[in-house]
């Protein structure tokens, strides 16, 4: 495990509930930058299992909307209380000025639709992966 927390890889939990959109998501944060993905939900359940279990295991959280059952509104207050420097990112096609402020209320420091707003999603990620981390 390398010493210098600059290069340590983002550790990330994805709230997914596609498979194949899990392993192109994987993908795409690893053209991106040195992230990992440490866990991954296709359910609310799964999601606030995974994040019950693993409290300081995770940097990123990227979390959809609509899951298999229940929904990422669901998973969102589950992040709270999260290691500083922790962040918690909505990815969904279902984002509304509404919705993105309820997002943010429950804790999301970040909102993305999923189609419009994946420019802005690459940004936010490789801007994450450029920041010190690792240090809590």
């Amino acid at each position: 495990m390398p010493v210098d927390d600059a290069t340590t890889a983002l550790r990330v939990f994805l709230v997914e509930d596609g498979k194949q959109t899990r392993k192109v998501m994987a993908a795409l944060l690893s053209t991106i930058g040195e992230f990992q993905v440490v866990g991954s939900a296709g359910t609310e359940a799964e999601a606030n299992l995974w994040l019950k279990e693993n409290a300081d295991l995770w940097d990123l959280a990227i979390v959809d909307l609509v899951l298999e059952e229940g929904t990422g509104l669901g998973v969102l207050p589950r992040t709270r209380g999260r290691a500083p420097g922790s962040r918690v990112v909505v990815f969904s096609d279902f984002v509304s000025p509404d919705t993105r402020n309820h997002c943010v209320s429950l804790g999301a420091d970040a909102v993305f639709h999923k189609s419009s707003e994946l420019p802005a999603f690459i940004q936010f990620c490789s801007n994450l992966a450029r920041e010190p981390h690792g240090q809590t």
